[in-house]
């Protein structure tokens, strides 16, 4: 299907043009193999993933019950179904990309370095070069810093590449200097790091006060990942060290992050002598480098309030919309927003800030 010819369904499906920052595209069964070296299919076949994840379950399974495809193939999985559905249905002007399959943090090195190599191929070939309306994160071993290092380099030319994607659960918070080294990498080529929801390594509780019993904790308790690493961040030193790299807090919310800024700012005034690599204060950083997404936005008993975090977070030119396509919790544009915005707010929220960060074509060229 080409631009052309689908432009036109997308103008009339509804009013409100997005870009959509969160889309998940799923792999079928086998879908890799066409992309593995006879060596690591092989290994793929024998010995299969070895990774260490928290609950999945109903975050990943079942997705929303009419985005199951016609083809038999899982939600998210059928390009051609996600076009009509999504893409067509919902006036999607860029949609960006994260499949979040496991490839980039498995144990063994070489095996996450060559399935993440497979994962942007296959998205390469069979998502991004059909349809010239969706982006991707690129999927790297973040653990590994060599191997990820490496495939940033291999694909930052790309241009449907526009981000470094991570997960939120890491084996250590993400400003430790492990990760400097692929930060750089991506800072050489101008790509920001997006860092979305899920993860988990290996001995490491998905909460800091050790395993939760309940999926609602495990869930509702993802907002507290993040904000570990914008604090690592910041306190490690790494936007001094990298003025422009970007970070994307994806699916995380961002209700959370005026405390945060107020806390980190407290508290650097007091210990500041601990860190003098972290120049300015806190909030001014978060004000600089921080982007998030909005779903799952926060829905305030008197939805009036959420005008007040955006007032906290210093208006709404980081706030950029998702949906979290195909996913159980996913937000329709019409929908998202207990609360009326401005029309200043609705466009810079449902496409302009993630026009900005991500550079992607002005709508005219676009078009």
């Amino acid at each position: 299907m080409t631009q052309t010819e689908t432009r036109p369904a997308r103008r009339t499906a509804t009013k409100q043009m997005i870009i959509d920052c969160d889309i998940h595209n799923v792999m079928a069964p086998g879908a890799l193999d066409p992309y593995l070296s006879n060596r690591w299919l092989k290994h793929h076949k024998t010995f299969g993933s070895r990774q260490h994840n928290g609950n999945v379950y109903p975050k990943g399974s079942p997705a929303r019950y009419d985005a199951f495809p016609p083809s038999g193939l899982p939600a998210g999985a059928d390009l051609g179904f996600m076009q009509k559905q999504h893409l067509d249905g919902l006036n999607v002007e860029f949609g960006i990309l994260g499949p979040l399959s496991g490839s980039g943090s498995q144990l063994d090195p070489e095996y996450s370095a060559a399935l993440s190599a497979a994962t942007n191929d296959w998205q390469i070939k069979e998502w991004l070069e059909p349809e010239p309306r969706l982006r991707s994160g690129m999927i790297v071993p973040a653990e590994h810093s060599e191997q990820a290092v490496a495939e940033i380099e291999r694909l930052a030319g790309h241009p449907g590449f526009v981000q470094v994607l991570l997960v939120a659960r890491s084996s250590a918070p993400l400003g430790d200097r492990r990760y400097w080294k692929m930060y750089e990498a991506a800072a050489r080529h101008d790509l920001p790091i997006g860092i979305h929801y899920g993860g988990g390594v290996r001995g490491v509780p998905i909460s800091s006060a050790g395993w939760p019993s309940f999926y609602l904790e495990d869930h509702a308790g993802m907002s507290a990942a993040f904000q570990a690493h914008v604090a690592s961040l910041i306190l490690g030193g790494i936007f001094d060290r990298l003025p422009n790299l970007r970070i994307a807090l994806i699916e995380g919310g961002f209700a959370w992050l005026p405390s945060l800024a107020w806390r980190l700012d407290t508290h650097w005034e007091r210990f500041r002598d601990e860190v003098p690599q972290v120049r300015r204060r806190p909030s001014e950083y978060i004000r600089d480098h921080f982007w998030m997404t909005t779903q799952p936005i926060e829905e305030p008993h008197r939805p009036a309030d959420l005008l007040k975090v955006f007032e906290h977070l210093g208006g709404t030119d980081k706030v950029m919309f998702s949906t979290d396509y195909p996913h159980w919790d996913f937000d329709h544009p019409s929908h998202a927003f207990k609360v009326r915005l401005s029309a200043e707010q609705r466009d810079t929220i449902y496409t302009e800030n993630a026009r900005a960060f991500y550079k992607l074509p002005a709508r005219a060229e676009s078009l």
